[in-house]
């Protein structure tokens, strides 16, 4: 019974924080889109949709490989594996022509003194390749990670920590493959994101954790929506295509992928920059993170239903204490 009351204690803070009014705006309904056919593919923990093709990668646990596949059938037809030992890969962004950003983010332990991003190659056929490797590090220690973006007008990389009050963080405009390369803090955003990407667009980035998605307009990271996402085995993907198409993924051997609609806001402007600029070449960077490092005021009424939980967590436990505390005997 003291265990079944802890958990309790434990979760409502959570509880209160996600089912508070606010926490979702409508839920976005899935598409079945196709089955993942490879027995290979058990994990599918980052997602990228370019080319007409999908791009996955396993979660912690697998080789240095990537898995493309064609969306028209679900079949494998092309896997890129290059030279290391991979930890935990979490991650996919897109790099521009034939590329793709791969992640080696994850850090469940919070013990790795750097995370590692390659530039890899994908498409149809087998191949084997050397690839160049950024050591990045955080600039307030250790973090988990699923998320990797990479910002369609200059190609600069984003790292998302995966914590209940999620923080974004800016990897250098230029990367050097000597390293390491110091992530700046940027702001707060959607907590325990397991993945993400910006719109084609250039003026919106979309997060997803395993039950929701929020759009954010791009550089001001305005949340302009919070949607309920459809329920999967365990999602973590989501790709965003050239065209704008949104596709989820999730673990599981055999794991659907979905298409599902969320409400974006039409651009005021058009990117500044090509798509095809990488954190490896010149390119113009967003505003520093200096220009948002105040918290907003949506952000501030995001954070109210946790800190709400937390109020009401301890005075839980209070209870709890007291309760449990041994009575004495009448006359001692």
């Amino acid at each position: 019974m003291r265990k079944l009351l802890a958990g309790l204690v434990l979760a409502a803070p959570f509880a209160i924080g996600f089912l508070a009014p606010g926490a979702a705006v409508e839920p976005a309904p899935g598409e079945p889109v196709f089955r993942f056919s490879d027995p290979e593919i058990t994990e599918s923990s980052g997602l990228v949709a370019r080319d007409g093709l999908v791009v996955t990668v396993n979660d912690s646990g697998d080789g240095n490989r990537i898995f493309t596949v064609d969306p028209a059938t679900g079949d494998t037809v092309g896997t890129t594996r290059w030279p290391g030992e991979a930890r935990d890969i979490e991650a996919l962004a897109p790099a521009g022509d034939g590329e793709v950003w791969v992640g080696d983010i994850g850090d469940n332990l919070g013990a790795r003194d750097h995370v590692e991003v390659a530039r890899v190659p994908f498409g149809r056929g087998e191949r084997e390749v050397d690839v160049p490797t950024y050591e990045l590090v955080y600039p307030d220690g250790p973090h988990d990670a699923e998320t990797l973006l990479a910002d369609p007008a200059t190609g600069r990389l984003y790292v998302v920590a995966k914590e209940f009050i999620g923080r974004l963080y800016a990897a250098p405009e230029r990367l050097d493959p000597d390293g390491p390369n110091e992530l700046t803090a940027v702001d707060q955003v959607l907590g325990i994101a397991t993945d993400g990407s910006f719109h084609p667009d250039g003026r919106h980035l979309v997060l997803r954790n395993y039950g929701q998605a929020a759009v954010y307009t791009w550089p001001g990271l305005e949340r302009v929506a919070q949607v309920d996402l459809p329920s999967q085995p365990q999602g973590e993907g989501l790709a965003i295509s050239e065209t704008g198409e949104v596709l989820l993924s999730s673990e599981g051997e055999g794991a659907e992928v979905l298409r599902v609609e969320l409400p974006f806001e039409a651009p005021s402007a058009s990117p500044s920059a090509s798509p095809s600029a990488s954190p490896s070449d010149p390119s113009p960077a967003p505003a520093a993170d200096g220009e948002r490092s105040e918290v907003r005021a949506d952000d501030e009424r995001s954070l109210w239903p946790w800190a709400l939980g937390g109020v009401a967590g301890i005075v839980i436990v209070g209870v709890l204490l007291r309760s449990l505390r041994p009575r004495g005997r009448a006359g001692d």
